[in-house]
């Protein structure tokens, strides 16, 4: 089922998520709908916030970046609870976007690797080491299971630039191609 995503202006955007108990019996589905809803929107990674959940799952295909970012070749994963354990000093910026910022895209600092432990949809741990553009789309995730966005990490300068488009989505006139949950006043 696909479900809407949230666009900025949304408050569970901006809330701390909640650890998800390894017996919850709607997990499974939720993890299904996740995937069919982002692969809809043609992204790469989304966050259950983004879906109006207030729960720490990221879901993850990076498949289709691989001609750009060979690292990304067979990066599918579910992240239940996932906390990055260790991150180098050494950050490089680039252009992200995300699916609650439709038509919104800046150059982002992060960390180049990471370590991230998490649980897998079965409930197995894992410990990995990530780097390049896979820790960049983990670290951007995990963000959202903070309450924070890419565009708290971007210059004031660069955030009253896009002003403008930031209040259209607040008013609920963002324009894309998928289904969208935007803020009713």
């Amino acid at each position: 089922m696909i479900l809407p995503i949230y666009t900025y202006g949304q408050p569970v955007l901006r809330e701390e998520t909640i650890l998800i108990a390894k017996d919850d019996p709607q997990i499974p589905a939720l993890i299904d709908n996740m995937f069919e809803t982002m692969y809809k929107a043609d992204g790469i990674g989304l966050a259950a916030p983004q879906v109006g959940l207030s729960l720490r799952l990221i879901v993850i295909d990076a498949n289709a970046l691989t001609k750009t970012y060979p690292e990304c070749k067979d990066f599918k994963r579910v992240l239940i609870n996932p906390e990055i354990t260790q991150q180098s000093d050494e950050t490089v910026a680039l252009e992200e976007g995300c699916l609650s910022f439709p038509g919104i895209h800046e150059k982002v600092p992060r960390s180049v690797n990471i370590q991230v432990e998490y649980f897998d949809r079965h409930f197995n741990k894992h410990t990995e080491t990530l780097e390049g553009f896979n820790a960049r789309i983990v670290q951007h995730e995990i963000d959202h299971l903070y309450g924070q966005v890419f565009i708290d990490s971007i210059s004031p300068i660069r955030r009253q630039l896009n002003r403008g488009k930031l209040n259209n989505l607040i008013k609920g006139n963002a324009k894309c191609e998928y289904k969208i949950k935007p803020l009713k006043k």
